[in-house]
């Protein structure tokens, strides 16, 4: 690989990063304040926690739908459509190649920053797995309601419970492998200088 960069493109708007700032700090402080809850340590005590969760949690789900609508009018949903084009030479280079010194084999551009990998990861997320946690959420705060709404029949609170803690902890291990790909740029902090300043270098390779 080139060692010096040989030019910068500009990636990443102020919203996105602002957003990708935003959720990790929010996602952190859900982890931090959730765990608390469920009896794993002690920092800001029981009620504190579990106050913080849920404060958190309700200014995570509209964010989310403001960065929804973002997505949609500026088209940059377009960033998200799955594609298998290149994916096995990418899973091929976070298995091996990247070990072994190639270039990687999806260069980014201001149309296409993410790779294909990425595209299925972060689609799932988005569809899947954050919505989901959000629901269960929602549904576990909202649980003095649920007999007024005719649901008390259909959900167990404890059953709740379980799977929004195993959704917290596929978040957790995502959150653990997407800090270790931001080391796996040209250096080990270029990825996240690109989200805090928008600009990524590029090289000749």
């Amino acid at each position: 690989m080139s060692e010096k960069p040989t030019g910068r493109i500009y990636l990443f708007t102020k919203y996105e990063r602002l957003w990708h700032w935003l959720q990790m700090a929010i996602i952190f402080t859900l982890l931090l304040t959730g765990f608390e809850a469920a009896g794993r340590f002690k920092l800001f005590g029981y009620e504190g926690a579990a106050y913080l969760h849920n404060r958190v949690g309700l200014f995570w789900v509209i964010a989310f739908l403001v960065f929804l609508f973002w997505i949609v009018t500026t088209g940059e949903w377009k960033q998200y459509i799955p594609t298998t084009k290149n994916l096995f030479d990418v899973v091929i280079y976070y298995i091996y190649g990247i070990f072994a010194g190639h270039s990687h084999p999806f260069p980014k551009t201001k149309e296409a920053k993410h790779n294909p990998l990425q595209r299925f990861t972060y689609l799932a997320l988005a569809t899947l797995l954050l919505p989901f946690q959000m629901a269960t959420g929602l549904l576990y705060w909202s649980y003095n309601s649920w007999e007024a709404w005719g649901i008390d029949k259909y959900l167990s609170l404890k059953w709740l419970a379980t799977v929004h803690v195993a959704g917290a902890f596929a978040i957790l291990a995502f959150v653990i492998i997407h800090v270790y790909m931001t080391t796996t740029g040209h250096t080990v902090f270029g990825y996240i200088k690109g989200m805090i300043t928008g600009w990524e270098d590029t090289y000749d390779d």
